[in-house]
């Protein structure tokens, strides 16, 4: 049992080959959207009367950012283009660029008024208030 080693350092070990760095380097342009699978992070939290919606969008401006709440279905999406001053410059590495990604939830008592988004620091934060659930359910007696 000593001589035990545990699955992942013996892997870790393995990756360790003189040409990591170079896989690393032309990985690197996509580790920003393949650690979320999804090109940025959001959370939802339950606040009692309001959901509060927060994404993580650093480098983004307001105008790049849409949000549509459709049928209780809220969606963030982002279309980030590159300024006519960084397409002039001559980049030896660049992992910032184009992008486009969408990211939604499914509130199923969100109201469609009263909906208020903020942009600061890089973080969009959506307020959604809740509405009063309708039952759709109807007791039918039988004769």
């Amino acid at each position: 049992m000593a001589g035990m080693v545990p699955y992942d350092r013996y892997t870790r070990a393995l990756r360790t080959w003189p040409f990591d760095e170079i896989d690393r380097f032309f990985d690197a342009p996509f580790a920003a959207l393949s650690s979320t699978g999804s090109g940025f992070k959001m959370d939802v939290e339950d606040a009692d009367d309001h959901y509060v919606v927060s994404a993580e969008l650093p480098g983004v401006k307001r105008d790049e950012i849409d949000v549509e709440l459709n049928e209780g279905r809220l969606s963030i999406s982002v279309d980030k283009k590159e300024s006519d001053e960084q397409k002039g410059k001559n980049f030896l590495y660049k992992e910032t660029g184009e992008w486009s990604a969408t990211r939604g939830v499914y509130l199923k008592d969100a109201a469609v008024s009263g909906l208020t988004a903020k942009l600061e620091g890089g973080i969009l934060t959506v307020n959604v208030p809740k509405q009063q659930e309708k039952s759709n359910v109807t007791k039918v007696a039988i004769d």
